[in-house]
């Protein structure tokens, strides 16, 4: 499933051509995806302008004039892909050819833009993702995002906060950290590999990085400089090419190839001076990938 990275490289790469376009047409062509379309979702949005791209943890944020929202999730194999413009105007330093199953397009956002018309294409095989209607003024209360914690592209995630969502948890770290309610948007690949930067064990009880006071230790403020660097390098490198995730410009990613531990299970461990080979347990039914050498 795309991660935080690769919905923030959609957001990117559809903003250009999104932002300040006007939805003449929004095109469905099916019922539904995971979930039903709200309903009237095409009327709602003919005519009006887009005034702004965002993101909120895995989830795309399309501001409509008038202060609706288009919430959109991408789902296992979701993704979007521009079409009408020139190549020049194609995001992305690196292009893969685009997909030609257009069985799968199964919304079209035909767009007026300066530039001319233009369409924004949701292509989805598994039709896992889905999309809704909100009002902006009731994002933050909706059952989508209302207990999500802090991002992890923020100034506010910092060891102190994390210090107080692990404090007296019992839980292994893998799933304190992937537990939304505490940190919003981090994922499977990218704890994975925050926790080997971090030289810490999956399994390792997150209380322990907490001291009796409620203060970080050492090893969580590592662990909060690894979570924020790891996705940033994540961002800044275009998201991941796993399985059939693409970029807004049909593109691929291509951070996967510097992945140090995900999916390299018996390889030898990256870290400096280590002697030890990647391993992968399951953990809540989830490919966990560490070095049991110098991740403790």
């Amino acid at each position: 499933m795309p991660e935080l990275p690769e919905v923030e490289t959609v957001k990117r790469g559809l903003a250009p051509v999104m932002e300040g376009s006007r939805i003449r047409r929004a095109e469905l062509r099916r019922p539904d995806l995971r979930f039903p379309f709200p309903p009237a979702f095409s009327e709602a949005l003919e005519g009006r302008r887009v005034v702004s791209l965002g993101r909120r943890a895995k989830y795309l944020l399309i501001d409509i004039e008038g202060g609706d929202v288009v919430i959109a999730h991408l789902g296992m194999s979701g993704s979007f892909r521009v079409e009408g413009a020139p190549e020049a105007e194609t995001p992305g330093d690196f292009h893969m050819p685009r997909s030609k199953d257009t069985r799968h397009d199964h919304v079209v956002f035909h767009l007026e833009t300066a530039e001319g018309e233009r369409r924004v294409v949701y292509n989805d095989p598994r039709r896992f993702g889905f999309m809704d209607l909100a009002r902006r003024e009731d994002i933050a209360a909706h059952a989508f995002f209302r207990d999500l914690g802090e991002e992890p592209t923020g100034n506010t995630l910092d060891a102190d906060y994390i210090a107080a969502k692990f404090r007296g948890r019992q839980a292994p770290l893998k799933a304190a950290l992937l537990d939304q309610k505490n940190i919003a948007g981090l994922g499977n690949i990218y704890v994975c590999e925050a926790l080997w930067r971090a030289h810490l064990s999956p399994e390792r009880l997150a209380g322990t990085l907490v001291t009796a006071a409620g203060k970080p230790k050492k090893e969580l403020v590592a662990l909060t400089e690894a979570i924020r660097q790891v996705i940033a390098d994540a961002i800044e490198a275009g998201g991941s090419t796993l399985r059939d995730h693409i970029r807004a410009d049909g593109s691929l990613g291509y951070f996967q190839h510097s992945f140090s531990v995900y999916d390299r299970e018996k390889e030898p461990c990256r870290t400096p001076g280590c002697t030890g080979t990647i391993g992968r347990i399951v953990q809540s039914g989830r490919s966990t990938f560490h070095c049991a050498v110098c991740q403790k």
